[in-house]
Order: structure tokens, then C-alpha cells, then sequence
């Protein structure tokens, strides 16, 4: 008999895992709700004067959910920190295709995205000291409104009513292209002096006669955004009764981007997840100078993501992805070359050649597309002059490094971001212990018959909010939702006969029940 318990104990075990498993790790939703909304205002220097400008942010949420306690993406997409088309891309709003695309495929799993605006403008154009001056700062302000976005949501949750029922203690940066700048640089940042390295300084800005970083509290604003200073505007730093609001987050994914100086890293930072293609000829996979695809000139040295994981592995960061023993098919793919970086996810292009001056072009975003109709009436600043226009635009200019783009290319590699990321947000928020189960005697439970011929009923002396029913195997088979009462009738319909596993949800957690159709 204790042997029969003990299988029982097993199997229920299981099946909780995979149950659990389901939302956060599986689609469960077919569609989104969007709401767009400021969450700031804040200075930019875009039009070349600082001005006050105001910040949205597009918000996604699983259409039909009523969890009220969901982990949160905040999402920062590509441009180069200039608006499009000035940026010379395709891309590079809060509307691409790439965007929209994963923030569904997130909110499917259940998660709430919101795609973050933030600020841009820097001077490609000047020479290499305003080019890299500008470009930090660039960098900069967008850490700032990261972190601001972050303390938006947390000031909602606890003093205005979680109005998008997020958990407060689970949020997650996710940068794309430039945006991985920002989810990287706004994860490890952690101290002003951070900045204070060499390749940060440049010409006398204070007239004492010695180079001065390019970032200047007094004029740029403390790392948070939680200070005023010349050009930049403190944003939400406490809640109503005076506490101050915490920036953390809890995971940063980084889709292609790279970091200002691995030193940032620390055993303080989250965990972390990167994809990038190793060939990347903008954003360096190892270790290069910056090529900002705007106009080709070199900027400063970065660390990209083969160097960003190694620290974070090295810091034990990864470590609760480590000791998963994750085994699904993207894991074994990404591990067949990523030298066992955990987290590491490398997307193998090839360097196709640029028809233009027939020199190697190495791919860099394979999760990018955009319909080419109307970029192919648009011509590039990077064309050759006297060059037709059917010959060279924005569409072929974008094209070279990326050949053979298409919606089901991009779709098909956001399939592998979403399949490797979605187990390690699971682990980065603790989804598996979210849960509480409850015993039967905690809200006076019954269930009767059992077996039973035709129907179950459940009662109990709370309201059920609602019962799944589980095969053995951990399918689900039936979902009573919204019963909102303390008596119930889950009738067996067309079950076959057998075991199943009945999961009850109460507000004051979960129980379940093994219940038998004969």
C-alpha cells in the first residue's frame, strides 16, 4: 500500500510540474490587448536644443486573462538612437514588424509587454569626440528612462491599483538591436564611477584644462533618472508615502546588442540571456569597435554578448539556469556553440556580399523584416550618387545584410528566441514556486462520488475560482473558469474512464485531488 501512495505522491508531483509549466512556458492565449500611455516626460536634445518631450510606452496584455499578478517584459527595440528614417533603417519604432511580433508571442505566454519609447538624438556627423560624447549620452538617457519605466509600473502596482496586473517583483528588461544597449547597460550599471574609465572621457567640457568624462552628473543626470540636472528630469522616485522606488529587475535579455565595458557587470546583476549572430559586422560578438550602421564610422570599443555571458556565468549569475539541467532542443542547439556559456545563444548567418561594392556582408538581425514596397520609393543617404533609384533605396540598402529576409525567416528564429528564452524567464522569476498549494481541511474541501459514473461534485467553504482537469499524462482535458462559487458540477461529458487529477484554485491557493471516472 505505501508503495501505491508513494507512485500516487509521484505522479501527482509530475503533473503539478507540468501543469505549472503550461502558462509562461506554452501559448495560452490567442490574442493581445494594447493600450498605449505616458509613462514620463523628460528632456531630449533631438532637435538640437533641449526640450521637454513626453514618453509612452505601448502596453500589451494576454486578451481573456484574469491573473492579476503577471511578470512584466519591458521591451526596447532597435533605431540606432535616432528616429526613422533619420536612423537609416526600416525600423526603429514601437510599431516594427519584429516588435510587435514578440510582444504577442510574450503576452501568448501570459506575460504583460510593454514596448518603451525612449529617448533619441545624438550627432553621427561631427567629429569622433561628438560622435562618441553624443552617442554615450544617447546610450545614457535611455538607461535613465529604462529604469523610470521600471518605477512606473512599480508606483502603479502599489499606489494607483495595478491598473495591468503586473507582479511588481518580477520585471525584465528585453533590448533588441540598440535596445540592447539600453537592457544591458540599464541591468549593470550600478555606479556613476562606472563611467569614469578612459574611453568615457574626452575634450575639457569644465575649462580646468584636463579631459572630462563624457557623462557629467550636473548636466546629464545620476544613472537612475532620479535626479535633476541641466538636461535631464528626476521621474517617479518614491511611492505617496515617501519610500523610494527600486529600479532592479529580476532578468535582461539582450537580442543583438552589446554592453559599453563588461567592468559593468557585477554578482549584483540579474541573470542574463543573449542572442547574436557571431558574424555580426555592427554590434561585435567578442570584442570591437562599434560600427553604427547609420553611416559605418567606428565609435568606441564595446563588449558584445560571447563576453557578456562568460562574466555573467563567471559571477554565477546564470547559475539558477545552470542547475536546471535544461535539456529542451533549443538548449542543445544553442549549446552546440556556445561553448558552454549558459544563456548564450549564438544564431549562425552567413556573410553574404554587398552587390553595391562587392565586399563581405556579414548578417546581423535574422529576426528582422519589413514590407519593401514602401522603403523601395525611399532613397538612402548611404547610396552612391547618380545611382537610380530601383537600384539603390532603403530597402536594398537594409537588404544587404540581410539577404533573404522574409516574414517566415524572422518568424521562424523569433520561434527559437521565444523556445530558449521562455524556460530561463521561467526560473528568473521563480514561476515554479508562484503557486501555493493548499490542503483540503484549509477551505472544509469535498468531492463526491469517487469514482463516479457521470458527474463530480465539489464543495467546499470558499468560492472555487476554478477547476482543471488533468489526464495522467498532465494533459489538460477540462477548464471550468469563473465559478466563483462554493459548489460545483464538473460533469464527465466524454471523458474516457480512467484517473484523472483535478486542480481547484481558491484565493487562498491551490489543491488537488485525485478524482476517477469508471
Amino acid at each position: 500500500m505505501k508503495k501505491i501512495y508513494t507512485i500516487l505522491a509521484f505522479l501527482i508531483f509530475c503533473w503539478t510540474s507540468i501543469e505549472a509549466q503550461q502558462r509562461y512556458l506554452e501559448p495560452v492565449f490567442d490574442g493581445f490587448d494594447l493600450e498605449t500611455v505616458q509613462y514620463s516626460s523628460n528632456i531630449s536634445v533631438l532637435s538640437g536644443a533641449p526640450e521637454l518631450v513626453d514618453l509612452t510606452m505601448d502596453i500589451y496584455t494576454p486578451t481573456g486573462d484574469t491573473e492579476t499578478n503577471r511578470p512584466l517584459f519591458l521591451y526596447f527595440y532597435t533605431g540606432n538612437f535616432l528616429p526613422n528614417p533619420l536612423n537609416g533603417s526600416t525600423g526603429g519604432t514601437r510599431t516594427d514588424s519584429t516588435v510587435v511580433e514578440i510582444a504577442s508571442r510574450l503576452t501568448a505566454l501570459g506575460y504583460v509587454v510593454a514596448v518603451v519609447e525612449y529617448r533619441k538624438g545624438w550627432n553621427p556627423l561631427g567629429d569622433l569626440d561628438t560622435r562618441i560624447s553624443t552617442l554615450i549620452n544617447g546610450a545614457y538617457r535611455g538607461i535613465q528612462d529604462a529604469r523610470t519605466a521600471v518605477r512606473f509600473f512599480r508606483k502603479d502596482a502599489v499606489d494607483n491599483g495595478n491598473q495591468w496586473g503586473i507582479d511588481p517583483d518580477n520585471i525584465a528588461y528585453f533590448g533588441q538591436g540598440t535596445g540592447g544597449y539600453i537592457s544591458f547597460g540599464a541591468a549593470t550599471l550600478d555606479n556613476y564611477t562606472d563611467i569614469l574609465i578612459p574611453k568615457f572621457f574626452g575634450a575639457d567640457q569644465t575649462g580646468d584644462g584636463n579631459p572630462d568624462p563624457f557623462v557629467l552628473e550636473p548636466i546629464h543626470g545620476d544613472i537612475f533618472g532620479t535626479l535633476d540636472a541641466a538636461i535631464s528630469r528626476a521621474n517617479i522616485v518614491t511611492y505617496d508615502d515617501g519610500t523610494p522606488i527600486s529600479s532592479d529587475v529580476q532578468l535582461t535579455v539582450n537580442l543583438g546588442g552589446a554592453l559599453a565595458d563588461t567592468s559593468w557587470i557585477t554578482a549584483n546583476n540579474p541573470p542574463m540571456v543573449s542572442f547574436h549572430v557571431p558574424t555580426d559586422g555592427f554590434a561585435p560578438y567578442m570584442e570591437d569597435v562599434l560600427i553604427v550602421p547609420t553611416t559605418g564610422d567606428l565609435i568606441v570599443e564595446v563588449q558584445g554578448s560571447y563576453l557578456a555571458q562568460w562574466k555573467a556565468n563567471e559571477l554565477g549569475l546564470n547559475d539558477i539556469f545552470k542547475d536546471a539541467n535544461l535539456n529542451d532542443p533549443f538548449t542543445q542547439a544553442a549549446n552546440a556553440n556556445n561553448d558552454g556559456l549558459e544563456g548564450l545563444y549564438p544564431l549562425i548567418r552567413p556573410i553574404w556580399t554587398n552587390p553595391l561594392n562587392q565586399q563581405p556582408a556579414p548578417e546581423n538581425a535574422p529576426w528582422e523584416w519589413w514590407n519593401p514596397a514602401p522603403w523601395s520609393q525611399i532613397p538612402h543617404p548611404l547610396c552612391p550618387d547618380g545611382v537610380p533609384l530601383d537600384q539603390c533605396n532603403f530597402h536594398i540598402i537594409n537588404s544587404i545584410t540581410n539577404q533573404d529576409m522574409s516574414p517566415e525567416k524572422a518568424r521562424t528564429y523569433i520561434d527559437t528566441i521565444i523556445g530558449y528564452l521562455a524556460p530561463r524567464a521561467y526560473l528568473a522569476f521563480g514561476l515554479s514556486t508562484n503557486i501555493t498549494e493548499i490542503n483540503a481541511q484549509e477551505v472544509d474541501f469535498n468531492f463526491f462520488p469517487n469514482p463516479a459514473s457521470h458527474a463530480i461534485n465539489f464543495s467546499s467553504a470558499s468560492e472555487m475560482r476554478k477547476i482543471e482537469l488533468y489526464d495522467i499524462n498532465g494533459r489538460l482535458v477540462r477548464s471550468q473558469q469563473n465559478i466563483n462559487a462554493a459548489y460545483h458540477t464538473l460533469d464527465r461529458n466524454q471523458l474516457s474512464a480512467g484517473m484523472y487529477f483535478a486542480r481547484v484554485y481558491f484565493d487562498e491557493g491551490v489543491l488537488v485531488k485525485r478524482v476517477m471516472f469508471q
